[in-house]
């Protein structure tokens, strides 16, 4: 298991980009925007990255201290799930749920803190 990516609600993406890409260093890897009109740019690394997710609508207030999700891969969403579920018994958010444009299955848990975590399969 390791971490995959942090979450994090942002009120202007390419100011984010201009800070964390052309300012500080790392690398934009990817993006996409959702069918909810959400876009989603991942800066990191090889082995974390930041998720910075931006609605052009207003979306949610923006508070430093809000975290949207943390997530963590997995080898699969389904045995991972079972396993939680088994040992620890957390509320499920949602259900395992194949995300074939991204190449991805997922499911969301809640900890003990309350914080969503995200279980992330990466398909081949």
């Amino acid at each position: 298991m390791d971490v995959s990516h942090t979450a994090l609600w942002v009120s202007d993406i390419d100011r984010t980009r201009a800070f964390y890409v052309d300012a500080l260093g790392l690398r934009e890897n990817w993006s996409f925007t959702g069918d909810d009109g959400v876009e989603n740019v991942y800066i990191g690394g090889d082995d974390a990255e930041f998720q910075f997710k931006y609605d052009p609508d207003g979306g949610p207030a923006i508070d430093p201290g809000t975290m949207a999700h943390v997530a963590v891969t997995v080898d699969s969403t389904d045995d991972a799930l079972e396993r939680l579920v088994d040992r620890a018994d957390p509320p499920v958010r949602m259900d395992p749920t194949t995300m074939a444009d991204i190449g991805c299955r997922v499911a969301f848990v809640e900890d003990p803190d309350g914080y969503d975590v995200e279980l992330v399969e990466r398909l081949e």
